[in-house]
C-alpha cells in the first residue's frame, strides 16, 4: 500500500474511533497533506487544498492538522518566525537546516553528528531520551538573490 493510502487509512480508523464523521473537505485535506511532503504551514496547505476545493476554510485545515497530530500521523514543528510547520510522522530521525530569510526547511542526516552527540552524552554520563538539531542560516537560493 502506498504511503499516501496508508496515511489515509490510518486517519480514517482514528476518526472512526473518535466518532468523527467522514467529510469530503477533511478527506481532501488529508490527501493533499499526504502528498505535500516537507514541512508545510497551515496557509500553504490551505492554498494547495483550495486548488481542489475552493470552499475549504482555514479553520478546517487547522483542525484537520491537529487531528493528524493527535493520531500520531503528523508532527508539528516550530522553527522560529512564529509559524508552526507540519510534516508526516514516522519519517525517521533527521535534522533540519532552516533559512532565516525565506523560511525554507531542509532535512538532513549525518551519522558523524549522531555519533558525536552520543559521545558527548556518554562523557557527561547523560542518557539521551530524544534530541533535535536545527541549524539556522541563509539558504543558497537567498544567498544568490533568487
Amino acid at each position: 500500500m502506498p504511503p499516501t493510502a496508508r496515511l489515509r487509512t490510518a486517519f480514517d480508523e482514528f476518526a472512526r474511533r473518535r466518532g468523527l464523521k467522514s467529510t469530503r473537505q477533511r478527506d481532501t485535506i488529508v490527501d493533499v497533506f499526504s502528498r505535500a511532503g516537507g514541512h508545510i504551514t497551515v496557509s500553504e496547505l490551505l492554498d494547495k487544498v483550495r486548488r481542489k476545493n475552493a470552499r475549504v476554510g482555514y479553520a478546517t485545515v487547522y483542525r484537520t492538522l491537529r487531528l493528524l497530530c493527535e493520531a500520531g500521523l503528523a508532527d508539528e514543528r516550530h522553527f522560529g518566525q512564529g509559524l508552526a510547520r507540519y510534516e508526516r510522522a514516522g519519517g525517521g530521525h533527521h535534522d533540519h537546516l532552516i533559512c532565516t530569510s525565506c523560511g525554507r526547511v531542509e532535512e538532513f542526516e549525518n551519522p558523524a553528528i549522531e555519533e558525536l552527540q552520543d559521545e558527548v552524552a556518554r562523557t557527561h554520563r547523560f542518557r539521551v531520551v530524544s534530541h533535535k538539531h536545527e541549524i539556522y542560516g541563509i539558504c543558497a537560493r537567498c544567498q544568490e538573490g533568487r
